[in-house]
């Protein structure tokens, strides 16, 4: 049984066409990456994949069952959203933030157990920001603060992680590790990652499977063996795309 699917699915943004017609199945262990230009609708397709805005047409699939039929609650312990932009309201600590990833799974006016804060100190400690944990959100460098809101979607523990640029703002260092920290913990866990990305190369070491939104439109979707051509990519950047094989694998680079 696939995690997510979406069935003639048409998203629309102003007068940009992001899909028409898309047809998508996550399934269990896959990691997904999301490429095209700025602009075409990157972050607005995974909004809507998960749930906070409405397809013009056709149907989302959690585990089979109608999005628009679950709950919030229910949405949130299935799929976690990383957003591109955080901002934070009161000068809360960075424990606090992180706790707050654990929200879908306690009932009303209950507070964090014994349990949710060790999963949130395990969080803090895959991102390497445990020895900050006491330290107010407000006081984070950027990619200090992308570390946080990773962390906090990891205490959130859903099947499915929809990720917005999350090398954003992050040293060389963290864009390796945690994106190597994600992807096996998707194929470990046999949950799902779908990630929209800049980076060719990074697509290419990390993802199982490519979604490309050309912008108007039309879109492409598989195993990445399949779709990382330069024929493709040349379409999808609007610029020629170089590719030549190395010892780890294909390097791709603008002509």
């Amino acid at each position: 049984m696939s995690i997510l699917s979406a069935q003639n699915l048409a998203v629309s943004i102003g007068d940009k066409n992001v899909c028409t017609d898309l047809d998508l199945q996550i399934n269990p262990g896959e990691v997904w990456g999301l490429l095209g230009c700025n602009g075409v609708g990157k972050t607005t397709l995974l909004h809507t994949l998960a749930g906070i805005r409405p397809a013009e047409q056709g149907s989302i699939q959690i585990n089979d069952q109608n999005i628009l039929t679950l709950s919030r609650k229910h949405i949130a312990q299935h799929i976690g959203l990383l957003l591109q932009h955080t901002d934070d309201a009161f000068p809360c600590s960075v424990m606090d933030t992180v706790l707050t990833g654990r929200h879908p799974h306690i009932n009303q006016w209950q507070w964090e157990s014994t349990q949710d804060h060790e999963i949130a100190r395990q969080a803090l400690q895959m991102v390497d920001m445990l020895d900050m944990s006491q330290r107010p959100i407000n006081q984070l460098s950027g990619g200090e603060r992308q570390r946080v809101s990773i962390a906090t979607l990891l205490t959130q523990r859903p099947n499915l992680y929809l990720l917005d640029e999350p090398n954003s703002h992050l040293d060389l260092k963290y864009q390796i590790s945690l994106l190597t920290e994600l992807t096996e913990k998707a194929r470990q866990e046999n949950i799902s990652i779908m990630m929209s990305l800049h980076d060719i190369n990074l697509a290419a070491r990390f993802c199982s499977h490519l979604l490309f939104l050309y912008g108007n439109g039309e879109y492409d979707a598989g195993l990445k063996e399949q779709l990382l051509v330069t024929e493709k990519l040349d379409k999808v950047y609007g610029h020629p795309i170089k590719q030549s094989s190395s010892d780890a694998g294909s390097i791709f680079w603008p002509e």
